[in-house]
């Protein structure tokens, strides 16, 4: 996928602690430290979306579903 350029403002003390992570060489530069950080925020935002509508399931009608049609009696052998 093709990359664009943007300008983005950030404070002075995030500034030095990106600085210090590359000088470290936990990422390459500034922009890959910037961008993985972009990408794990926006991973957490829509992990925690998706937890919220499974939180709005309900367990018991899930499970009738789940079991809907299926007699044990009469699973196929293998």
């Amino acid at each position: 996928m093709g990359k664009t350029k943007i300008a983005v403002t950030i404070d002075a003390q995030a500034v030095i602690k990106i600085d210090r992570l590359v000088e470290k060489s936990v990422f390459a530069n500034r922009s890959q430290a910037i961008q993985q950080a972009i990408y794990e925020k926006i991973d957490r935002i829509e992990r925690r979306a998706l937890a919220e509508e499974c939180a709005k399931l309900d367990p018991v009608e899930e499970k009738k579903l789940a079991d809907e049609g299926l007699e044990t009696e009469q699973w196929p052998e293998y």
